[in-house]
């Protein structure tokens, strides 16, 4: 069995304002680029699908893309080749064209329809206004656990600032990589909620109510924290490359960004947040 042990930091080396630049700049830049992609776009991620209305269309054939793009009246919104099991996965916006009339076009053309979903405008809409209520309430809950359980402004603030910088890095990616927003990614950005909490949780509690000098604090937190957020990374690397040559977007999609939220929490947590609860132990109202 390989052992996995996490390298003690020696944080003493660097100031406050180094540790803090890193993570606040990519936060920044994150920040800039869903504003821009607002402004170009009128939404800060492209919705999918699932919140778009459109039908996709999964056919198994051994035709090159571009018969496969002429077999059909309406262009298609995205194609995607799975060498996998040889199929086709087509999307098409609502409105476009309706299901029956793809249907009978694959089926003119000899491809073996292998599945068709279609989801329409104004469920879509609806879905996507449920799903994003569901982000600002988990997150608002969040918030006010945190600060119910510390009770004291910099350790609560850092929890949460950790927790939003690791929604809106990978928000940001998404944009950049063209992976577009839909439940399963937005479950993937509910679970990083929990990720972020947990991990910054941990080395609050260890900061604050145990024993030992901070530094010796930090790095207990920091041999439990890193070794379960690396494990996490590992895990969803593997479901993440499993699935693109499986050609199940859904999966590829999640994995891709919790594998970007929690690189981006172990920043966020070991440089931000320590920063924070440096300056409040030696500098701020706990000294």
């Amino acid at each position: 069995m390989v052992e996995f042990t996490v390298p003690e930091v020696d944080y003493t080396r660097y100031t406050n304002r180094q540790l803090a630049a890193v993570p606040l700049v990519v936060l920044a830049v994150a920040l800039l680029v869903i504003a821009g992609w607002y402004v170009a776009t009128g939404a800060p991620v492209d919705p999918g699908v699932d919140f778009t209305g459109g039908t996709e269309l999964r056919i198994a054939t051994d035709a090159p893309q571009d018969e496969v793009l002429a077999a059909f009246d309406a262009n298609p919104e995205s194609v995607r080749s799975v060498a996998a099991d040889g199929t086709y996965v087509l999307t098409f916006q609502s409105g476009t064209t309706s299901p029956g009339e793809l249907q009978a076009q694959a089926e003119a053309a000899g491809y073996e329809i292998r599945s068709i979903d279609n989801v329409s405008a104004n469920f879509g809409a609806d879905t996507q206004l449920l799903a994003l209520g569901g982000v600002i309430v988990a997150f608002a809950g969040m918030s006010i656990l945190v600060f119910a359980m510390f009770r004291t402004f910099v350790p609560s603030i850092a929890v949460v600032i950790s927790a939003f910088s690791d929604i809106v890095i990978p928000v940001a990616l998404m944009n950049l990589l063209g992976i577009q927003l839909s439940l399963g990614t937005v479950a993937a950005l509910l679970m990083l909620i929990g990720y972020s909490v947990d991990s910054d949780i941990l080395l609050n509690n260890h900061v604050l109510r145990r024993s030992g000098d901070f530094y010796e604090s930090t790095y207990r937190a920091m041999q439990t924290g890193v070794t379960m957020t690396l494990t996490s990374i590992a895990a969803m690397i593997v479901m993440t490359i499993t699935a693109t040559l499986f050609g199940i977007q859904l999966l590829a999609a999640i994995g891709t960004v919790l594998v970007f939220g929690l690189t981006a929490d172990l920043m966020n947590t070991y440089m931000l947040n320590v920063t924070l609860l440096r300056w409040y132990k030696f500098e701020g109202v706990a000294r």
